[in-house]
């Protein structure tokens, strides 16, 4: 088993690495392992699997009250992680979220990686549900992620929440943060979230992945406050090509990030879906070519399930 932050320290070129997401309830396990395979074969040194938290629903009664239900729409963590592993021989990356969960379920969670041998995870605080406005924790539950960060460098020492465990097992867990170049939404300015994420690497974070971004310069800008502000671990800028015009206008809803004006003319001059879905590859290899010559020590591509454009960029950049 190899630690992320010792594969990007040991590293004598850049690399690509990806980020999955894992299949809805009811898919067959082959679904994604085929998803997998074409990127396999550009060799990644680990494989990041996303996190969702489980979702609220109302359902009527027909007598005008409502039935709230509490429903997961994808596999756990812990069963993703260990089908990807019983199949491919690379270093995965999971995601552990703050929402949803208690401090308890986490900490068993993060045993349970354990056990199955994982070193390395990605602590996020995790998105609101639908219908909430704000981000609220469950009872006992992490508010910030740096909170999470904490607690695993406490396992990594043998410290658990129950305080009459006495010699406990230390976990070894590599830690990853997540960072935002045109900051959180949440955020009142990027200073502010700068110092945001300054927290979870005092905490203990080994590194920092960002969201995609499609403006190099907002890349670099972040970069550069971020080691004003005294944070020297390693960042690595996360990408996607854009694959069609659709999201162009679904992607800022969604993540909250800015397309460039350049983007959107070149994605409209695509009169044809196949003129569109190359436009994002083209922008998306220049953006990692640009990346690579500023020296970043990898760049991190969010697959959002898809791996055909994902081979094309990286074949045309490492």
């Amino acid at each position: 088993m190899s630690k992320v932050i010792d594969i990007i320290n040991s590293r004598q070129a850049p690399f690509a690495s990806f980020e999955l997401v894992p299949p809805l309830k009811g898919s067959d396990v082959s679904k994604l392992y085929q998803s997998i395979e074409p990127l396999m074969e550009l060799a990644p040194p680990f494989l990041n699997v996303t996190c969702h938290r489980d979702e609220i629903e109302y359902h009527p009664n027909g007598d005008g009250t409502y039935t709230k239900l509490t429903l997961a729409k994808r596999p756990g963590t812990i069963a993703i992680v260990a089908a990807i592993m019983r199949r491919f021989p690379v270093e995965i990356v999971p995601h552990v979220i703050c929402g949803g969960a208690s401090q308890t379920t986490i900490e068993s969670e993060l045993l349970d990686l354990h056990f199955l041998g994982i070193e390395n995870v990605v602590a996020l605080r995790g998105d609101a549900i639908p219908g909430q406005r704000y981000f609220i924790p469950e009872p006992y539950g992490f508010v910030h992620s740096e909170e999470l960060v904490g607690m695993i460098r406490n396992l990594n020492q043998g410290i658990y929440l129950d305080p009459t465990v006495k010699n406990g097992l230390s976990t070894n867990f590599c830690v990853g943060v997540a960072a935002y170049p045109e900051k959180h939404f949440e955020a009142a300015n990027l200073d502010t979230d700068i110092q945001y994420l300054k927290k979870k690497v005092d905490a203990g974070a080994d590194y920092i992945i960002t969201q995609m971004f499609f403006n190099n310069d907002s890349f670099y800008q972040f970069e550069a406050q971020c080691r004003q502000a005294g944070i020297t671990v390693p960042i690595i800028p996360g990408l996607k090509p854009i694959s069609s015009q659709r999201q162009i206008d679904l992607l800022p809803r969604t993540f909250h990030i800015d397309i460039p004006q350049d983007l959107v003319k070149e994605m409209k001059k695509a009169t044809a879906s196949d003129a569109a879905y190359q436009a994002g590859i083209e922008w998306c290899v220049a953006q990692s070519r640009d990346l690579l010559q500023h020296g970043v020590p990898a760049i991190h591509y969010y697959t959002m399930g898809k791996a055909e454009n994902i081979r094309a960029v990286v074949n045309a950049t490492f």
